[in-house]
């Protein structure tokens, strides 16, 4: 299944003097909470925010995250983060890349993945629900 316009989100994040680390520059785990930042607004962007999971019968919990780092970021940089939206029939993989707003240079790359688990049986699914192909306005046969 090929869609041309995969959903994207972008956020702008100013990084605070508490995320950087001794040597000055932000601490590897703080990227995986800017993408988590960004990943909400995309979910949102859909319509699908994890309150309208919940609400929707469902919970995607994050499985997996990887990320590799090209160039530090440091106290005050502006970071622009994107997350767009790469599978959706069995898990949600979204890939992200932070880039230093002012000189565009890429910062991090990285993805995650999430699961469909029905918050009725607590077992997860092996396909999206049905709910989430209604959200990007496709079939299951697009």
């Amino acid at each position: 299944m090929k869609v041309q316009n995969l959903p994207t989100a972008e956020i702008e994040i100013l990084v605070p003097f508490h995320d950087v680390d001794a040597m000055r520059i932000v601490w590897h785990g703080n990227y995986v909470k800017y993408f988590e930042v960004a990943r909400c607004a995309l979910l949102e962007s859909i319509d699908y925010s994890y309150q309208q999971m919940v609400e929707s019968g469902y919970a995607w919990p994050v499985i997996e995250v990887k990320a590799r780092y090209g160039a530090p970021a440091r106290f005050g940089d502006r970071l622009l983060v994107s997350a767009t939206l790469r599978e959706w029939q069995q898990r949600l993989r979204i890939t992200y890349r932070v880039v230093n707003a002012e000189t565009g240079k890429r910062i991090t790359r990285g993805t995650s993945v999430q699961v469909p688990v029905s918050l009725a049986t607590d077992e997860m699914l092996y396909n999206a629900p049905d709910v989430l192909y209604e959200k990007l306005g496709l079939s299951r046969s697009d």
